[in-house]
């Protein structure tokens, strides 16, 4: 059985560590987040199945983090915040929160949510659709999950990494237009600097390279990007 992963953002540090002991009680791996400029980074490199998010935050607030946390993953997130206002539950739920606990909480009540997601994302009340992929050779794209499985290799992606996956695995073996990539990747394309995408496509193959896919990406002079597949991954 997976164990499932809990990552608390929160910055008061007793409350955290109190809630974190109460949860490991049920058998749940929980982390609380150490530095709150960097709670992407700690975010996936932990891969929880759930957060719990504050709204006072130092630097920016729990409605910031919401959003760009909503950028890579659809894993449920519970704002737990003091601020018990009709338009702050408001924000929570418009900024991609998908329920809103108050300060001073019951840790029973707590509990009793986070099992009511954890169900309903991922066990007995999960939609049972079959998970979309995309296949080219022995590569495949699991988009759900943001990973590229080849042979015994699994590599995490982040959204605009998966993206670009999408259109050259989708596509191949054509060419993707760089217009194409740039209209996926950037809903205004006017304030995008030309070099930025030769950024993230470097990203791309860099990764590739790093987690043994011998596969890569070839620049196709004055129309884009094609996905060349490695004889092994062919």
């Amino acid at each position: 059985m997976t164990v499932q992963r809990i990552f608390i953002v929160e910055d008061d540090l007793k409350i955290a560590e109190l809630l974190a002991d109460n949860l490991r009680k049920y058998h749940y791996e929980v982390q609380t987040a150490k530095d709150f400029d960097r709670i992407l980074e700690e975010f996936e490199a932990f891969q929880p199945h759930i957060i719990l998010l504050d709204i006072n935050l130092p630097s920016y607030d729990g409605y910031y983090w919401c959003r760009q946390l909503r950028q890579k993953t659809t894993c449920p997130i519970l704002f737990i915040s003091a601020r018990s206002g009709e338009m702050d539950q408001i924000f929570a739920l418009e900024n991609g929160g998908d329920d809103f606990i108050t300060k001073p909480f019951h840790y029973e009540i707590v509990l009793a949510k986070i099992r009511s997601h954890l169900r309903r994302a991922y066990g007995e009340y999960s939609p049972k659709q079959e998970e979309r992929s995309v296949k080219a050779g022995r590569l495949t794209l699991y988009l759900e999950r943001m990973e590229l499985h080849a042979k015994s290799v699994v590599l995490p992606l982040q959204k605009k990494e998966c993206t670009i996956l999408e259109l050259l695995l989708s596509q191949y073996p054509k060419v993707v237009s760089r217009e194409q990539l740039l209209e996926e990747l950037w809903d205004d394309q006017t304030f995008v600097d030309e070099n930025t995408l030769n950024v993230n496509m470097a990203r791309v193959r860099k990764k590739l390279a790093d987690y043994g896919v011998h596969s890569t990406i070839e620049t196709v002079r004055g129309a884009g990007y094609r996905l060349l597949l490695a004889k092994e991954e062919a």
